[in-house]
Order: structure tokens, then sequence, then C-alpha cells
């Protein structure tokens, strides 16, 4: 049976030590690249909302750290997030590698920019 989060803080407190350091900078990295975000639960993870609605969702697993979905427009990261492209609209990070921080940033400000329409 999955587990049922109230909120952020207790999904990330669920995980272990090193584990929910990667997922409290994710957290902190979407929330610095959208201004005025908000967040909450979601389809039992995170999710990171702007005005009331879904900007990027993560989430962490037995051996590595998914981002979801994955910006459709955006030509410039196309080529950095190829390497972490998994099922269709979902991005892999596996746990036992350094962490790409920066360019999860830019997924979550180039996913604001499409809620926004700009």
């Amino acid at each position: 049976m999955a587990q049922h989060f109230e909120s952020v803080e207790e999904y990330i407190a669920s995980f272990p030590a090193g584990v929910q350091e990667i997922l409290q900078e994710i957290r902190r990295r979407c929330h610095a690249a959208v201004p005025g975000s908000g967040e909450a639960i979601s389809y039992g993870i995170p999710i990171i909302t702007l005005d009331g609605k879904y900007v990027v969702y993560f989430a962490g697993w037995a051996h590595h750290i998914s981002v979801y979905p994955v910006p459709d427009d955006d030509e410039s990261l196309s080529a950095e997030l190829a390497p972490y492209r998994a099922a269709k609209g979902t991005l892999k990070f596996p746990l036992q590698k350094p962490v790409p921080y920066e360019l999860i940033g830019k997924v979550a400000a180039a996913l604001a920019r499409e809620r926004r329409g700009s």
C-alpha cells in the first residue's frame, strides 16, 4: 500500500539521510527557479506549484530521483536533458552519480515559463 504524505517535508523525511539532502536541494533549486512558487503533495509525491497550477514534480526512488514533466519547447535544454530522459515526460537522475542541480533548476524555470504561456 502506498504511503500517504501530508507535506513535502514529511515525504522527504521518509528517505535515508543522503537522499533527503538531495531531495531538499532539488526542492530549494525548484523554488529558486520559480519565484512565488508553492508546494504540495500530488499523486503521492512533491509538486512545485505556481498560481495553483502544477509546475514540476520530483520523487525519490531506490536508485534514482525523477523529475516530471520534461519541458516541451526548450531546444536549448534538449541536448542537456538527453542523457537523463527515461519514460515519456520523465527525467531520471541516478543516485550514484552527481545530481545536476543547476540543470534541474533550468527545467523548473522552463516549465514555469510554459505554464505562464511565455
